[in-house]
């Protein structure tokens, strides 16, 4: 009985409330609008990285599409935030313009956020950390092709070298961008005291 007493007044609430969804909306819409900002320079720098000359290595940028569900996880702390801001980001780039339509955002977002949450749900959300982070960040990259290769690459075999390199340079620019660097970014916002009504800021500040 004490074991398990002790065990519930360590275990942090799962449970969301009002700032919490605020919260996540905020990161999410903020997300959202720089995705629309990348999206309109995305042509050159795909263009640029084509030019080295290894296939598939163009999807080193993808993880600029990424980090709304991992940084939402780790602000949030809650069951479904990454799923949440990763998809809400992707239907405020579509409001505000995207030029991959309906279907070429709003399904890839939906499920980069689906894949950035299995980090999280891993360790049932009692743990917080940058490897953590990176794995998500990685994770929605791997959700990301998996979501367009039926649109863009149909036709490609899955297992060829160019998918297995575009699939792993996702993946690492996911875990870098979406991940670590993400990580960073809320340890910085969290010392502002910004994220002080949290779990994530009062442990920052502690």
């Amino acid at each position: 009985m004490g074991a398990s007493v002790e065990e519930e007044t360590v275990r942090p609430s799962l449970r969301w409330n009002v700032a919490d969804v605020t919260l996540t909306v905020v990161v999410a819409v903020a997300s959202g609008i720089i995705f629309w900002g990348i999206g309109l320079i995305s042509e050159p720098i795909s263009a640029a990285l084509k030019l080295i000359p290894v296939p598939g290595v163009s999807a080193l940028y993808y993880g600029l599409f990424y980090f709304a569900g991992p940084l939402a996880a780790i602000m949030v702390r809650k069951p479904g935030a990454a799923l949440f801001g990763e998809f809400i980001a992707a239907m405020v780039e579509l409001t505000v313009g995207s030029h991959w339509g309906g279907i070429g955002t709003v399904l890839p977002g939906f499920v980069q956020g689906l894949f950035a949450e299995f980090a999280f749900l891993f360790v049932m959300y009692r743990k917080w950390n940058v490897g953590l982070t990176a794995l998500s960040g990685a994770l929605a990259g791997l959700g990301g092709i998996v979501a367009v290769y039926p649109f863009y690459y149909a036709g490609v075999p899955i297992f060829g070298a160019f998918m297995i390199i575009h699939t792993i340079c996702s993946m690492i620019s996911g875990a870098v961008i979406g991940g670590v660097v993400m990580w960073y970014l809320y340890k910085g916002i969290a010392a502002t005291g910004a994220l002080s009504r949290f779990a994530s800021g009062k442990e920052v500040r502690a």
